[in-house]
């Protein structure tokens, strides 16, 4: 049936950015299935579903469609029992031409499947891992805190990215899709079959901001302000991380806070090592900085890992590592990396290459292994043409 048919236009953007569409699930129902038209090269709408209780999934401006039965849904959807009543559709106005689009939502309850998923791809070889100096019970560990899969809009299943990250030599990864957490049920058996801590999480996306909420916190309402994000990650056990804050329009943040985020990702994998503006922001806002890659598909020249967020974690406690602020920043995990040690900052696979202090002190590092006295302030590690390729806050 067709659950609405109408004309969505920029004044209707500007009085609500998110139109529902109510629809009516009946008694013991097999499935949900919903079917969003409209011309994809004229607008975007982002779509998602909440049932009467609760939301139901997410997947943005990436599908067309979803399926929700008891057993299994679209990834980006929750599956599991199919409550009676009003049901609604959620369309984000996203990008809405002047003269508006035509758009439809058809919904059909009864018998549906989503599409099978692919069997889980055998692990790769694992680089050997890099043992970096680390106080007493604890350990280094490699990872990134940005990536996405086909729960938003990626295109490698969970078990897919966990295998990639495996081969490029990380230790844990943040899976972190768009406004949704119907990819956590798949993380432990991932993990557990590459061989990789995947850690929870979530990519609060709006058009003023975007944050990964990190940790076990459950689904947080992407349609709340920053200071409810915050506040959500807090009370679920978990770190907001503001993501991308420099990128232009609705990609940087522009969200006020009322306090700083205890994560910063200031090195996002566009930052080419030279613009002084991630850096210089992150220093403004306070918070930990972290890195992300911001994975979402092959063949577009970025991969997790780079940049690489090391932590010093004592039994994996990677979100413990974060939120006490034992990190280091580097732009691949084979690279060289700066860490802090004791009373001293530790550079390791930088021979040849600059070490500069809080206050401007250049420092030429000599071998595999090479250190100076510590002091409060990021230590960066530059290359011969000025590029950053290490960074210990």
């Amino acid at each position: 049936m067709t659950a609405w048919r109408g004309r969505l236009t920029p004044a209707d953007k500007a009085q609500a950015r998110y139109r529902y569409v109510p629809f009516e699930v009946p008694r013991r129902a097999e499935g949900v299935a919903v079917t969003l038209g409209y011309d994809r090269a004229a607008a975007t709408l982002d779509l998602g579903v909440f049932d009467p209780a609760r939301f139901r999934g997410w997947s943005g401006g990436a599908r067309a469609g979803f399926v929700i039965t008891p057993s299994a849904a679209t990834p980006g959807y929750l599956p599991g029992e199919l409550p009676a009543g009003e049901w609604r559709v959620i369309l984000g106005l996203y990008r809405v031409p002047a003269g508006g689009v035509e758009v439809t939502v058809e919904v059909r309850t009864g018998p549906a499947a989503p599409p099978p998923r692919p069997p889980p791809p055998p692990p790769p070889e694992r680089p050997p891992r890099r043992a970096l100096p680390a106080a007493p019970g604890r350990r280094w560990l490699a990872g990134d805190l940005h990536a996405h899969t086909v729960h938003s809009d990626g295109t490698l299943t969970v078990d897919e990215l966990a295998c990639l990250a495996r081969g490029g030599g990380l230790d844990f990864l943040a899976v972190t899709d768009h406004n949704t957490v119907s990819h956590h049920a798949e993380l432990g058996g991932a993990a557990a079959r590459a061989g990789v801590l995947l850690l929870p999480g979530q990519e609060l996306t709006s058009d003023s901001g975007h944050a990964n909420c990190l940790g076990d916190t459950g689904w947080v309402d992407f349609r709340l302000g920053g200071d409810d994000w915050l506040a959500a990650a807090e009370a679920g056990g978990g770190l907001l991380s503001l993501n991308h804050p420099v990128l232009p329009g609705d990609l940087g943040w522009r969200r006020p806070l009322r306090r700083a985020a205890p994560l910063v990702e200031a090195w996002h994998w566009t930052w080419d090592g030279r613009d002084p503006a991630p850096l210089a922001w992150w220093r403004a806002a306070g918070g930990v900085p972290v890195g992300g890659s911001d994975f979402h598909r092959p063949g577009e020249g970025i991969l997790p890992g780079r940049p690489t967020t090391w932590v010093e974690a004592e039994d994996g406690d990677v979100l413990g590592a974060l939120a006490a602020g034992r990190v280091a920043l580097a732009a691949d995990p084979a690279g060289p990396v700066v860490v802090r040690h004791g009373g001293v900052v530790l550079v390791a696979g930088g021979d040849g290459t600059t070490l500069v202090a809080p206050d401007g002190a250049p420092h030429r590092v000599r071998g595999d292994l090479d250190e100076v006295p510590a002091g409060a302030g990021p230590y960066r590690l530059l290359d011969p043409s000025g590029r950053t390729l290490a960074l210990a806050p």
